[in-house]
């Protein structure tokens, strides 16, 4: 029988992540989960990136409130994704320290001309939030 990932970070599957890619990470602090980065790591079967020469598959950007304009942040973390790549936003569940608003998530990824397609709980104090670019070529 295999072994069973945590339930605190069963979520991480829900990232839609596979062996191989090249995943940067972008907002690291003390307060991030460690089990979850190890999960990411154990599916990408690799270290996740602080920079990146190439473009990358993903990037989890671990976002507070206080961090900065959201907008902005987005704008910032897309410079190493590739084309077809995807940006998870990782913000602090309702009621814990730095959560950062939905409304303000998705104000922020249209500002940036980007769009809020999934939301998910990945570990016990976090989750996540899919950013994607506009398909087609809209702005």
């Amino acid at each position: 029988m295999g072994q069973r990932e945590p339930a605190e970070t069963a979520g991480v599957h829900q990232l839609n992540l596979v062996k191989g890619m090249a995943v940067e990470e972008l907002g690291w602090d003390a307060d991030v989960d460690e089990d979850f980065r190890q999960a990411v790591m154990d599916i990408i079967d690799s270290d996740l990136l602080e920079e990146s020469p190439e473009a990358v598959d993903a990037i989890i950007l671990w976002l507070r409130e206080g961090d900065g304009d959201v907008m902005d942040l987005l704008i910032d973390s897309l410079t190493d994704l590739g084309p077809a790549g995807f940006l998870w936003v990782l913000t602090p569940k309702i009621g814990r320290p730095g959560h950062v608003a939905q409304s303000d998530l998705n104000e922020g990824a249209v500002a940036a001309g980007l769009g809020l397609t999934t939301s998910v709980a990945v570990s016990k104090d976090w989750s996540a939030h899919k950013i994607v670019r506009p398909k087609g070529g809209r702005r």
